[in-house]
């Protein structure tokens, strides 16, 4: 760890003498590698760092590692992308950027998928991180309020949403205490449900069923996004409802979505990594907050539900699945 963290301190003339002229990147990311969704945005990045003049086996090297969703394996993957010596790392969620944190006080790291940077102490304002981090905010905690605000335009009985994550593989807290502020003002009560294993999520839903008037929230999360079919099939059988933070639910039968442009993300996070291989200091560069949202329906999933979809939801879709 002593000796990643020194390497990255080197000047970076000393270090591309030492190199030959090649840089270094590494990407740990929280998703499986099979995953289209996260192999869209690792796409999106490449292509970005490839236009800013950086050639993977030219004068840059990538190395990319996947967790999978897997939490226990953050800090062994942590410490292997700190043993290569690169020069900026790409954290993808806010576990991962703290295990990778942990490792390196030196490394620049430049996270994404991240929405309280400042909560989890990765840096000491948006405008000034001050240390040797930055990167792209997800999502504000009035987010929760769009998730919440959607499900009671679909479904106006709604009453009762589970809230449902792994709090190791997103920061569970923070959306739950987003979204208990927000819910009176919708008449909706929130059943938080902290969930890690493939029991944990059939427990949790099913249980939650047994009253009526509930509908399904899923912040992003990795753990969620690897068993997502599972969860897509619990709320149909129990027609719950549902929003999710990433469209990759929809896409796969969910009903609804609202979140970040996450390969646009992954595009803007290069351009900071291209901006400290070219030198500047992860502390003078301010964390960047989102510019792009989608809203994706599945109008299949809504008539399966019973479900009309106000004219007002459907005009503000960016993309339909029928």
């Amino acid at each position: 760890m002593a000796l990643g963290s020194a390497a990255a301190a080197w000047p970076l003339a000393a270090r591309a003498q030492q190199t030959g002229g090649m840089q270094r990147i590494g990407v740990l990311l929280a998703s499986a590698e099979d995953e289209s969704d996260i192999q869209a945005r690792l796409a999106g990045f490449r292509q970005a760092i490839e236009k800013l003049g950086w050639s993977e086996g030219r004068n840059v090297r990538i190395d990319t590692r996947f967790a999978a969703g897997r939490a226990d394996q953050y800090e062994t993957l942590a410490k292997e992308l700190v043993a290569l010596q690169p020069d900026v790392i790409l954290a993808h969620s806010p576990p991962i950027t703290a295990a990778v944190k942990r490792e390196s006080g030196a490394i620049p790291i430049v996270f994404v998928s991240v929405s309280d940077p400042i909560d989890w102490g990765f840096v000491a304002s948006l405008a000034r991180p001050g240390g040797n981090l930055t990167g792209m905010l997800q999502y504000e905690a009035s987010i929760a309020g769009k998730w919440l605000a959607m499900l009671k335009e679909i479904a106006p009985g709604l009453e009762r949403v589970i809230l449902l994550g792994n709090p190791r593989t997103t920061h569970f807290d923070y959306f739950q205490r987003s979204a208990e502020a927000l819910a009176p003002s919708l008449a909706i009560d929130i059943v938080p449900a902290r969930i890690e294993t493939v029991a944990d999520i059939e427990r949790a839903i099913v249980n939650f069923a047994h009253a009526p008037n509930g509908g399904l929230l899923l912040p992003p999360d990795s753990t969620t996004i690897l068993h997502r079919d599972l969860i897509i099939a619990l709320a149909a059988r129990h027609r719950l409802p549902s929003a999710y933070a990433v469209r990759v639910f929809v896409a796969s039968g969910g009903l609804m979505s609202y979140g970040t442009d996450q390969v646009e993300i992954f595009r803007q996070a290069a351009s900071y990594v291209d901006r400290i291989l070219r030198g500047a200091k992860a502390a003078d560069l301010p964390v960047q907050a989102p510019t792009k949202y989608q809203t994706t329906l599945n109008l299949k999933t809504a008539k399966a539900l019973g479900l009309d979809v106000p004219p007002s939801l459907l005009v503000r879709a960016d993309e339909v699945i029928e």
